[in-house]
């Protein structure tokens, strides 16, 4: 299961990373990868420097366990969370691609302050506010159930942490200096990460 596991974290990041930004490069001449911003301890430092801390580690985490380095927590260890693990691992890689075709010319990672991005409204950014970033938690999610060892679940804690800094500390702050009063009715209309919560 390590093993699988670790097949679906490198085809997540070739297609999330690597064959989106071919594909924003081909329609608008950027990759979209706006890099790390913020003074070095900044909570805007952290959350992208922290990302990437979660990206690498829970790319490790499934290596480690099949190489033997890492065992899985023996209560979590169990044919059928490993099969829940695995379906929600895929179906994240799938809800992660289609939100992110939904946002379309506006996909970006990271924030760049001096530009303006079209608030997206449209397809999943109907249903909620961020679905990028919930399909990337389900997809992690599924991955740390698929091999659940002491380090695949520190790095599905420091996802959390990140995201959650990201969109409040980043992102928001952001779309809400940009787009005004559009995005303060979007933010009222439409959940956070999940449909109906975190309204504000």
């Amino acid at each position: 299961m390590a093993l699988t596991a670790l097949i679906l974290y490198l085809t997540f990041a070739a297609l999330r990373f690597g064959w989106r930004s071919w594909v924003q490069y081909r329609q608008t001449g950027s990759t979209g990868f706006r890099g790390i911003h913020g003074r070095p301890g900044s909570l805007e430092w952290l959350a992208g420097a922290g990302f990437i801390v979660a990206i690498v580690a829970g790319l490790t985490a499934p290596a480690l366990q099949h190489l033997g380095l890492l065992n899985p927590i023996s209560l979590l260890r169990s044919p059928w969370i490993q099969t829940v693990g695995t379906v929600l691992a895929v179906a994240g890689i799938g809800t992660t691609l289609h939100a992110q075709r939904d946002m379309g010319e506006s996909w970006r990672v990271g924030v760049d302050p001096s530009e303006t991005t079209t608030l997206v409204r449209r397809g999943a950014f109907g249903w909620v506010r961020n679905p990028i970033f919930t399909a990337m938690l389900v997809f992690a999610g599924g991955i740390t159930l698929m091999t659940p060892n002491p380090l695949a679940l520190a790095a599905f804690v420091v996802l959390f942490a990140t995201i959650e800094l990201q969109v409040r500390v980043v992102e928001e702050p952001y779309l809400q200096r940009t787009h005004g009063q559009a995005y303060a009715d979007y933010r009222v209309a439409v959940g956070r990460f999940l449909p109906g919560i975190g309204l504000n």
